[in-house]
Parts: C-alpha cells; structure tokens; sequence
C-alpha cells in the first residue's frame, strides 16, 4: 500500500482546487519503530506547514480499536487543515519538506489520506 501520493496523483488533486479550505484525515501505521521517527518528522513539519497557512488540529494514536477489524485498525490519526490543495502540493515540492519527507516514509507501514471539505453550513 502506498503511504503518500505520486507526482501524478498530486497534480490531479492540484487540478481540482477550488481555492477553499479542506481537512486532510491520515490513517498511519507504523513500520517496526516507526512511531519515534513519526514523532521527529512531526515536529520538523511544523514550521512548514505554519509557512504555508495550514495547521495540526489533532494528531493522536489510537488507545484500543472500538468497532473495527483487524484491518481496519489504525496506530494513529492526524488531521491537518490547509488552505487549499494548491498549498498541499506546494508543501510536497517544498526543499525544506523534501528533506524531512524521509523519516515520514521510513516511519510509516501504511497510510490512507483522505481530503475532507466542510459540509454546507459549517
């Protein structure tokens, strides 16, 4: 399983900003020690994301699954709102996160990333 998005998918999803805010939901599973090279990715991260207007709202790993398979359980959630998608894969180009971008892969077994928009209303 894949745990970040190709060049190509990142600019498909680049394709279809609508300039408007959107959550990224990231499902992780650690590799074998991967949660303290996690943890040191998600620091290093930090000011990136600050420079490019987005922000943590949670990050946090799971205590025990509740309802969920085997397969369905997860080591830990985090939830990153950005600006736009345009910022997302600016991020991705960025030299300072190309050189963290390592210890993110190294850490990670698994991942699923899911682009979340607002509901109307909200």
């Amino acid at each position: 399983m894949a745990i970040e998005a190709s060049s190509s998918e990142l600019e498909q999803f680049r394709s279809g900003d609508d300039k408007r805010p959107f959550v990224l939901v990231q499902l992780l599973r650690f590799a074998e020690g991967g949660r303290d090279q996690y943890l040191q990715y998600s620091v290093q991260v930090q000011p990136i994301l600050r420079s490019l207007g987005a922000q943590v709202l949670y990050g946090g790993e799971c205590v025990e699954p509740l309802v969920a398979g085997e397969s369905q359980a997860w080591d830990a959630v985090v939830l990153v709102r950005y600006p736009n998608r345009t910022a997302y894969v600016q991020m991705h180009a960025d030299p300072e996160y190309q050189a963290i971008a390592p210890l993110r892969r190294a850490a990670l077994r698994e991942a699923v990333l899911l682009p979340m928009n607002d509901w109307p209303g909200r």
